[in-house]
């Protein structure tokens, strides 16, 4: 290399920190109605109307759902809350 061609190395620690992403998944059931799911996915995951519609075709007509994405501490507590609505969720 020539001097005009030097690249540029950044100088420095670097440190690589791993983020675990978990996903909280929800499953169908022949029990509740499309809009207890829906309504349960606006109140719990806070997704809008269009989005909770969209995941609850999706449980219905493939049989799960991905429906919220991050780490296990956050997705836990929602988890717990739609089984205390008596629907079927993971975290996977």
């Amino acid at each position: 290399m020539t001097q005009k061609e030097t690249k540029n190395i950044p100088t420095g620690e670097f440190s690589e920190e791993v983020v675990e992403e978990n996903f909280l998944t929800l499953h169908n059931d022949d029990v509740h109605s499309f809009d207890y799911v829906i309504d349960a996915l606006i109140d719990i995951c806070e997704h809008g109307f269009e989005q909770a519609t969209q995941c609850t075709y999706l449980v219905h007509y493939k049989g799960k759902c991905d429906v919220k994405k991050g780490g296990y501490q956050a997705l836990k507590p929602l988890k717990d809350a739609l089984i205390e609505r008596k629907l079927n969720a993971t975290i996977d």
